[in-house]
C-alpha cells in the first residue's frame, strides 16, 4: 500500500485553514459569540446563574487563587454583556466585599486595565475568569488604585495588607456571604467598566 505524504504547501494550507476556522469562531456576530461564550462558561466548572434566563446578565461564583491571601475566598461576580460584545467589553462587579487595591470596596467595580490595556474580540469569558481575575488578585497594582487604603498598605506594610485581605476573606468571602450578596449595593454605573474597547468603533456584524 502506498502512503501519500502531504508536501509542505499542503501542510501549510491545512494549518492556515485551522487558524481561519478559529478566527471565524472568535470573530463571529455578537449574538452568536454571546451564546457561544456563555455556553462555554455554563459547561465549565464555574457555577453560573443566569438572570431571568438571559445570556447577557449572570453571576459567576469565583474562588480566590491558590497560594495568595485570597485563597479560600468565594465571590459572587456580576457580569453584563453589552449587545456589541465581543467588540465592546463586558462589565464586571464583585457583589461581596474584597480588599484589593484595584477593586472598589463599596461598588465592587474592577480596574482590569492593569492587566490588559485593550480589550480584544479574541478574548472571551473564560479568559476573564481563568486568567484576568486570578492575575489581578495575584499581582495587584497599587500605583493605579480604586481602593487607596489597600494600595497604601500594600506599598508600606505588606504584612498588614495580607492580614487585612485574609480578614475580609473570612468575613465577607464565605460561601454564605456570596449566596447572600445582592445587587442592592450596586448600580449600573458602579459596575466595572472592564473597558478594554479600542477608541475606534468596531463593526458588530463583521464576519470572516
Amino acid at each position: 500500500m502506498d502512503f501519500i505524504v502531504p508536501d509542505r504547501a499542503q501542510r501549510t494550507s491545512c494549518t492556515l485553514l485551522s487558524v481561519f476556522e478559529t478566527l471565524k469562531t472568535k470573530m463571529s456576530t455578537p449574538r452568536r459569540r454571546i451564546e457561544t461564550d456563555v455556553m462555554k462558561l455554563l459547561m465549565s466548572d464555574y457555577e453560573v446563574t443566569l438572570v431571568n434566563d438571559s445570556m447577557q446578565e449572570f453571576y459567576v461564583r469565583f474562588h480566590g487563587p491558590a497560594d495568595t491571601p485570597f485563597t479560600g475566598g468565594v465571590w459572587k461576580v456580576h457580569v453584563e454583556l453589552p449587545d456589541q460584545y465581543p467588540y465592546k467589553s463586558p462589565s464586571i462587579g464583585f457583589m461581596n466585599k474584597i480588599f484589593h487595591p484595584n477593586i472598589d470596596e463599596l461598588s465592587g467595580s474592577v480596574c482590569l486595565d492593569v492587566i490588559n490595556q485593550t480589550w480584544s474580540p479574541m478574548f472571551d469569558m473564560m479568559n476573564i475568569f481563568e486568567v484576568f481575575l486570578p492575575q489581578l488578585l495575584r499581582y495587584p497594582n497599587p500605583t493605579d488604585p480604586l481602593n487607596g487604603e489597600a494600595a497604601a498598605l500594600l506599598m508600606r506594610e505588606p504584612t498588614t495588607y495580607e492580614s487585612r485581605v485574609k480578614e475580609y476573606v473570612n468575613r465577607y468571602a464565605t460561601k454564605e456571604a456570596a449566596d447572600a450578596a445582592t445587587d442592592e449595593s450596586s448600580t449600573d454605573d458602579d459596575m466595572s467598566s472592564v473597558d478594554f474597547s479600542s477608541d475606534e468603533d468596531q463593526t458588530p456584524g463583521m464576519e470572516l
